[in-house]
């Protein structure tokens, strides 16, 4: 399996030198969201909590290289070095407030901290360093060689990021610690019985969750050169969801599924209006939920299963 993931993100990098720019700037968007949906892998599918904070952890690894970029002398990249510390302090501080509550609460509680984000980033006391209303700009940071345009740069630094960030997921859920956050969702009395600390436990899988989401952020950030508070808000998290929900989250590949979603599927429906656009969008995700209940990516591992089983 893992040859065949190796070789499917060695394509992808190969393919992008025989694509124009304006295409390889969409495969990066979705590797980003891809990125972050990884994180919600992790916090709602693993872990079994419900988050609606994620545009906030999302937008807290942008403006940390926004802020960085604007108010240091350091190199861009310091903001991708930044990104997973904060996206894990923060993600770790909402999870020890939320993680040991049930899912209604943790729902009141995320829904809290998205709805502040934006109004903090506008707070006069801070709005020299966050740029207020006006959001702060920022440059792509400088491909290390010249054969490298910005947008193929930024296309292999997300693939590379998501790689790594597949195989840190895949060795945590498989790991001691994966099987502890297993225990946590599905039975957490019977796991603190057998010795697991289930609130700090919780509190853990949103910090990583956040880490992804900030280095996500700060992807994006870099990719679009501008951070603003209206771009952080509550749409942003159930967009997320709703690509969680769809690809499946459950698995790797559903994040990737939920990430190409979540970038291609606006086409399809750009063509219908804003308001049959929204309509298809609920639809789908009724119709997601009751046919497919672990996403497409569940979907095709039973059909896998089904073929391999009526094989001779």
């Amino acid at each position: 399996m893992r040859t065949v993931w190796t070789m499917g993100f060695v394509a992808a990098a190969a393919l992008s030198f025989c694509f124009p720019d304006f295409v390889v700037f969409r495969f990066t968007q979705a590797a980003i969201w891809s990125i972050a949906l990884l994180g919600l892998v992790i916090l709602c599918g693993i872990s079994g909590q419900f988050s609606l904070a994620q545009a906030a952890l999302f937008g807290l690894g942008g403006y940390g290289a926004a802020m960085l970029a604007a108010h240091t002398p350091l190199t861009p990249y310091a903001g991708l070095a930044l990104a997973p510390l904060l996206g894990f302090a923060a993600g770790y501080g909402i999870g020890r407030v939320a993680g040991s509550h049930t899912l209604w609460t943790q729902a009141l509680v995320t829904y809290a901290v998205v709805i502040a984000f934006p109004q903090l980033l506008r707070w006069r006391l801070i709005e020299n360093w966050t740029g207020g209303v006006q959001g702060l700009y920022l440059d792509f940071p400088t491909p290390p060689t010249g054969l490298l345009s910005n947008d193929r740069w930024a296309f292999l630094m997300a693939l590379a990021i998501l790689g790594a960030g597949i195989w840190l997921a895949h060795n945590l859920i498989h790991s001691r610690s994966g099987r502890a956050l297993k225990a946590a969702r599905d039975q957490d009395f019977a796991a603190t019985a057998q010795g697991v600390r289930v609130p700090q436990v919780r509190a853990a899988a949103s910090g990583i969750a956040g880490a992804y989401l900030a280095v996500a952020g700060c992807l994006s950030a870099w990719q679009f050169g501008f951070v603003g508070p209206g771009s952080y808000n509550f749409a942003l998290s159930v967009q997320m969801l709703f690509g969680l929900v769809i690809g499946g989250m459950h698995s790797a590949g559903g994040a990737i599924l939920g990430g190409l979603f979540l970038q291609f599927f606006p086409d399809v429906t750009a063509g219908l209006g804003k308001g049959y656009s929204a309509l298809l969008y609920g639809v789908l995700l009724i119709a997601a939920m009751v046919a497919m209940p672990d996403g497409v990516a569940g979907a095709l591992a039973r059909l896998a299963a089904r073929l391999k089983l009526r094989r001779p």
